[in-house]
């Protein structure tokens, strides 16, 4: 009996002590400070953008590629697409990758480089030869900013033009480079500014750090010209919405060049041929005798007289010098028939 009753005890004890430590752990149901609780922001904006690019492209092209991945956080990476699958594959990467925003480069020649930037479930989407491509790296410039930060997008006043090609490639570029609001990766700031500027028939792209409100700006890089090629009514395809007339392909370009590089070596060619058909063989009739009755008389006599005895004591010590060396030709020739004769 004495036992049980001491475990009944110990029983009692640790509920007791259960139940103090259950109270401690539930929260009370009345705050006790008049702030409002946390509310949870919900990313509304679930843009995300699948960056990859074609087998083919060169060093420079892929740390390009690299530095657009760096300045957007809500990127998505993919490994290099082969180049004989066609463009339609790029769809269902993106629909694997939940991705519905695309920018894939694609290299030809190792010279050339292309970037599609499409809106992948419909379209539309628009193809851009990039030129004059410099790197962050390469640059090493002077501007910084936080990794992840979301970017202001400035457009020029041509995007605000009467052209329908400019608006729609401005919504094309809001969408894609800028970065959504309260996106898990992207940082609360905004301290960098990307610039679209079009200028001979071109969009310059720019990527400055906000240094102060007074509008003092830093490049950070990288830098890259985009020449618009086509924009397709479909994703990577479809119905040509607009073609620019403006545009010549680097393969055609080249071709001009040397083109005109070989026509100015025939040019060249030709002027020679024509001036020596053309060039005469005696310039001017002149008569020798002239010389003579030029100046004072006298004087060019004194110096024709001068000039025969000069020749005179020329042709004299030529002689004298040409008789020496017979005698010196005929010693050696007795003195070997004397050594001759000895020896017999």
């Amino acid at each position: 009996m004495v036992k049980t009753k001491g475990m009944k005890r110990k029983r009692k004890v640790v509920e007791n002590i259960d139940e103090e430590n259950n109270q401690k752990a539930i929260p009370p149901l009345t705050r006790t400070s008049d702030e409002p609780a946390p509310k949870k922001v919900k990313w509304v904006n679930k843009q995300r953008v699948l960056v990859f690019a074609s087998r083919g492209i060169s060093h420079r092209d892929r740390h390009l590629m690299q530095d657009i991945r760096t300045l957007m956080p809500h990127s998505k990476p993919e490994s290099k697409m082969e180049r004989s699958e066609n463009l339609f594959v790029v769809n269902e990467m993106c629909e694997m990758k939940n991705c519905n925003k695309c920018i894939m480069f694609e290299g030809r020649q190792k010279r050339d480089l292309y970037m599609w930037i499409s809106n992948v479930p419909q379209g539309p989407s628009a193809k851009f030869l990039v030129e004059n491509v410099y790197t962050m790296a390469e640059l090493k410039l002077t501007g910084n900013c936080l990794k992840g930060s979301r970017p202001l997008l400035s457009f020029d006043d041509n995007f605000n033009s009467k052209n329908p090609h400019y608006n729609l490639l401005k919504e094309l570029f809001t969408q894609v480079f800028g970065t959504p609001n309260h996106h898990p990766k992207s940082q609360p700031f905004t301290d960098h500014v990307m610039t679209f500027t079009v200028l001979d028939n071109r969009i310059w792209f720019r990527n400055f750090q906000i240094l102060s409100e007074d509008g003092a700006l830093a490049e950070i890089g990288p830098r890259f010209v985009l020449n618009p090629v086509k924009i397709f009514k479909g994703s990577f395809g479809g119905e040509a919405l607009w073609d620019n007339s403006f545009y010549v392909s680097p393969a055609k370009y080249r071709q001009q060049l040397t083109k005109t590089s070989a026509g100015k070596y025939i040019n060249r060619l030709h002027q020679k041929v024509a001036y020596q058909e053309s060039k005469p063989e005696h310039s001017y009739n002149l008569n020798p005798l002239d010389e003579i009755f030029s100046g004072d008389a006298l004087q060019k006599a004194q110096e024709i007289v001068q000039d025969k005895v000069v020749g005179k004591k020329v042709s004299v010590s030529s002689d004298s010098q040409g008789l020496k060396k017979k005698k010196k030709l005929k010693a050696r020739k007795k003195f070997q028939k004397k050594k001759q004769q000895a020896t017999k």
